[in-house]
């Protein structure tokens, strides 16, 4: 039950070719809690970017069932690190993803920007908030992770580094991040929502909280308030002595998977990969339109 339990395993691990079982080490095991709310902030931020705030404002489906959106987008992400990406469940969870996307005109260049922050925001949240930070072999393994992601996204130029993809992230919210009506919208329904896995009473003290957790360019972009030096101070207090705690604690020995946590909450009975997110009315038009999957070729038996 050593503290080093999953950084030992991970470190005899090849980042190269075993990415997979690394995040899941990382995410299953290790750092449950702080990826939740890392990856959570890492949607939040793609927000403040007028055209991905704008779009998902226009679907509706981060303002009007906000939950589901919030439940069926873990769990697709989920499934490629559990089950692999060559298993029908890692296959299955791509190819909704893919089909909800091809039915928008999203550029190259959103879709690099929102993988970025999918490795850049984690490692920075360790950073400043985990009992440890990320080993190079866990980092470069989080970035093989989300390269082959890009690629079965069919995302073009992604990254080859974790400076790349930093540099990435930093460059294009520099150039972009700016307030839109619709971005700001989509955030305020999913802080809302982040706020409401708390009781009544600490939903206010939580949203604030979470504003201290905010970089002031973010804040900017959504027009937030920007709190003040005491509240920041105690916010990231509360935060470094939860590291400390954690650093006394057991390593986890049980997984914990997305559907365990409170905060999922709308398939009480189960759920089925392929029935998760948004699906296109149908009409003459799109019945006949053949339905974009993964574009990566996965052999003869993979297209049955």
């Amino acid at each position: 039950m050593a503290k080093t339990l999953w950084r030992d395993r991970n470190e005899q691990l090849d980042p190269e070719t075993d990415y997979v079982e690394i995040v899941q080490n990382l995410t299953l095991y290790e750092f449950t809690w702080d990826i939740t709310q890392a990856l959570s902030f890492a949607l939040f931020r793609t927000y403040a970017v007028p055209s991905v705030g704008r779009l998902l404002h226009r679907t509706g489906a981060f303002t009007e069932d906000v939950q589901k959106r919030y439940d069926d987008t873990a769990l697709l992400l989920e499934a490629p690190f559990v089950h692999g990406f060559d298993s029908t469940e890692g296959k299955t969870a791509i190819r909704r993803i893919n089909q909800m996307h091809k039915r928008y005109d999203i550029s190259n260049e959103d879709f690099l920007y929102v993988l970025s922050t999918f490795v850049v925001v984690p490692k920075r949240w360790l950073d400043d908030h985990g009992w440890r930070p990320l080993t190079p072999t866990e980092l470069r393994a989080t970035v093989n992770y989300y390269r082959t992601l890009g690629r079965h996204m069919n995302i073009k130029d992604v990254p080859q580094t974790y400076e790349g993809f930093e540099t990435l992230m930093d460059d294009y919210e520099r150039a972009h991040f700016d307030f839109d009506t619709g971005g700001r919208k989509v955030a305020d329904s999913t802080l809302a929502l982040m706020t409401s896995f708390y009781p009544a009473p600490l939903r206010r003290p939580v949203r604030v909280f979470s504003y201290a957790l905010m970089d002031k360019p973010l804040l900017d972009a959504f027009a937030y308030p920007q709190p003040n030096a005491l509240v920041r101070a105690a916010s990231r207090g509360a935060m470094k002595a939860r590291a400390r705690l954690l650093r006394h604690t057991p390593s986890k020995r049980k997984p914990t998977f997305s559907a365990d946590l409170p905060r999922i909450k709308s398939y009480p009975g189960g759920y089925v990969l392929s029935e998760l997110g948004t699906f296109a009315e149908p009409d003459a038009a799109s019945a006949a339109a053949p339905v974009a999957g993964c574009p990566v070729p996965h052999g003869a038996a993979a297209a049955t």
